[in-house]
């Protein structure tokens, strides 16, 4: 019964996290289930994974009711991270665990990071009321045809997005992570998307490639449903609360505040984990 609270728990944590936080808050889920129910890297990513596809499906599904998922692009991006992510499941069975945890660690820092100097960009765009939808420039590869319109696909965008797609699936199956990290940065330099749709299409991304590596954890017998059920359930209940509070709390400061505890975790998994070998 305690393993079940506290699975439920973390998993509201996680959907809460996933609401304020966009896409990158995802990436907290392995960090809790390692520090709160003592599993290893292997064992909490596919369980992260679950949560993360639920909480990313629900997010998506949202966003869907205002329009703002580009479904081109989120079809192509997932599937070249569908095949990516069987290769970063199979792995993450094979190698230690402590190399896996370093590389979470690393990886984390760098979401931290990002989320950081966003959050400082959106701080001076909001001081200069800069428009949220950019303009169509010849640096931009796959840019929008008007305003609302659909985007014109080239050469260089779509080797833009499929590379991203590849990146975030691999991750995405090794560590646990959805891989918005990796996608919205790709399609802000590759698109002249408004931000908001940048978002919602890179959670239906995240949903969709989830999904194969929560399948292929699945048949490999790598997932534990005892823990997986609860926490997604958790994680999809904290989403749709956080959703309710996301319009007066989320912003930068609340990213800068993430970014922080964030930095401070990839640190506390590093030292737990030599401490404890």
């Amino acid at each position: 019964m305690e393993i079940l609270l506290t699975s439920i728990l973390l998993g509201a944590c996680t959907g809460v996290v996933l609401a304020l936080t966009g896409a990158g808050g995802t990436i907290i889920a392995v960090p809790l289930l390692i520090f709160g129910l003592h599993l290893v890297i292997a064992e909490a990513a596919p369980i992260a994974l679950l949560a993360v596809c639920l909480s990313s499906a629900a997010g998506a599904l949202f966003a869907h009711r205002q329009g703002k998922v580009r479904y081109r692009a989120a079809g192509f991006i997932a599937i070249t991270g569908v095949m990516t992510a069987p290769a970063g499941i199979w792995l993450a069975q094979k190698l230690p665990n402590v190399p896996l945890t370093i590389l979470f660690a690393l990886v984390l820092l760098y979401v931290a990071v990002d989320m950081l100097r966003q959050s400082k960009r959106q701080n001076d765009q909001a001081i200069a009321e800069v428009p949220d939808c950019r303009p169509r420039t010849s640096s931009i590869p796959c840019q929008l045809e008007y305003a609302g319109g659909r985007l014109i696909w080239t050469w260089p965008c779509a080797r833009a997005l499929a590379f991203s797609g590849a990146i975030a699936g691999f991750l995405s199956g090794l560590l646990g992570v959805g891989g918005g990290f990796a996608i919205v940065p790709a399609l802000k330099k590759a698109t002249n998307l408004p931000m908001q749709s940048i978002l919602a299409t890179s959670l239906a991304v995240i949903a969709l490639i989830s999904l194969i590596g929560v399948t292929f954890a699945a048949i490999l017998g790598g997932m534990n449903w005892a823990i997986a059920l609860p926490f997604s359930a958790g994680a999809l209940t904290g989403m749709l609360i956080g959703r309710i509070f996301a319009a007066r709390l989320a912003g930068p400061k609340l990213q800068q505040g993430f970014a922080v505890v964030a930095m401070g975790v990839s640190v506390g998994m590093i030292i737990r984990l030599f401490w404890i070998t």
